[in-house]
């Protein structure tokens, strides 16, 4: 069953339209990428498919259902992840992780925050409260909470900007390999022209609001002439 199938979705905001009929599929084990400039309309693309605003026309789809009809279903299946949203400060990191454990109704909670504190190497970390944690620390607790339900589709936000090379590097072979040994789908969105190559399957270019583009890194570069991702990205951006 495709997971997320997103058929022609505007939103306005009021003389602004900010997303103006973008289509989209995510199937089980793909890693598909939404690239564009700042202001092309990623930000409230996601925010239609996690339903925290709703499309003003045209539908989402995730395993087959409506979200706004089947809230708690599909939630449960599903997780984010983005630099910018903010977890508890004052609770220490095992208490975070606990916490959304308890609030998707993972079973065994205990054992399963454990299980993704090692997969994130974030022992020498879990008594810290959020707050204390460095940006990059706080990006590896951001995708354990995102894993913590063993979602089956993670919707990722620049998953590692705030990340140094090698921990970056880390944590996208991590996330390649839940991709093919979990057949966990991801939506991702990422300024790191080099990550989207590694890691996505599919990529959608959006400007204005609109899908530009659509295929395989190899398939784009060809498309526009160019001999890598981010000379697609910088035509994108300048038409």
């Amino acid at each position: 069953m495709t997971v997320l199938d997103v058929q022609a979705i505007r939103k306005a905001f009021g003389a602004v339209r900010a997303v103006d009929g973008v289509s989209l599929r995510v199937e089980p084990g793909e890693i598909v990428g939404l690239l564009g400039p700042n202001g092309a309309g990623k930000s409230t693309t996601l925010h239609m498919v996690l339903g925290l605003i709703s499309p003003d026309s045209g539908t989402v789809r995730l395993f087959g259902r409506d979200p706004a009809r089947h809230r708690t279903e599909v939630l449960s299946r599903i997780n984010f992840a983005a630099g910018y949203l903010g977890l508890p400060g004052s609770l220490r990191v095992w208490e975070v992780l606990r916490a959304f454990a308890y609030s998707y109704g993972v079973a065994r909670p205990a054992a399963r925050v454990d299980q993704v504190i090692e997969l994130l190497d974030l022992g020498r970390l879990r008594d810290q409260r959020f707050r204390e944690l460095s940006s990059g620390q706080q990006t590896r607790v951001q995708l354990a909470k995102a894993l913590i339900n063993e979602p089956e589709l993670l919707v990722l936000d620049e998953p590692t900007a705030s990340l140094d090379p090698d921990v970056g590097d880390r944590m996208r072979e991590l996330l390649l390999a839940q991709a093919r040994e979990s057949g966990r789908a991801m939506l991702i969105t990422s300024h790191n022209m080099r990550e989207v190559e590694r890691m996505c399957h599919r990529i959608h270019f959006i400007a204005g609001g609109r899908i530009v583009a659509e295929g395989n890194a190899e398939q784009l570069a060809g498309e526009y002439g160019v001999t890598d991702l981010e000379e697609v990205f910088l035509k994108v951006a300048r038409q």
